[in-house]
């Protein structure tokens, strides 16, 4: 159960990234990833067709964002991480309600993502947003010799 005494989900609003956002989203993906991405890789995302950029922000200040691909009939989740200091307050499951809103609204069938099987947080919060493990990709992550979870939802 996420409490929000501050009310911070009040607050919040799931916008579109911008290249103005870069600085805040790198600075949160070097907190969170011991292999981030770097920026030159959200600037590619900004311009692929595909590519739907999104963050949370508390006025001027990014808090997370996600981003994934738009390929009817599928969507793929890319990438999603919150400030550390922001986690556990919903913002992340804010962002995949937004993404599986947007889904239904665009007649997505399906939503699959990877993830590492150490990455305990965020297979529970894909588990809560009603995604299923059905398979294993070996050696995904090649630099660190780790397998993926391959994960779905269907719509």
């Amino acid at each position: 159960m996420i409490t929000d005494p501050t009310g911070l989900l009040d607050r919040v609003t799931v916008e579109p990234m911008t290249y103005w956002d870069l600085e805040q989203v790198t600075a949160i993906e070097r907190m969170s990833f011991r292999r981030p991405w770097q920026p030159g890789g959200f600037r590619t995302e900004l311009e692929r067709k595909p590519a739907r950029c999104l963050v949370v922000r508390d006025g001027t200040t990014v808090l997370g964002y996600l981003i994934f691909w738009h390929i009817p009939p599928e969507i793929h989740i890319l990438n999603i991480a919150v400030k550390p200091d922001y986690r556990g307050r919903g913002l992340a499951q804010l962002l995949m309600d937004y993404m599986l809103e947007y889904g239904r609204e665009t007649g997505i069938e399906e939503i699959f993502l990877e993830v590492r099987p150490s990455n305990l947080e965020a297979q529970a919060l894909y588990q809560r947003s009603g995604f299923l493990v059905v398979g294993h990709r070996k050696n995904y992550y090649s630099e660190d010799n780790e397998d993926a979870i391959l994960m779905t939802c269907r719509l």
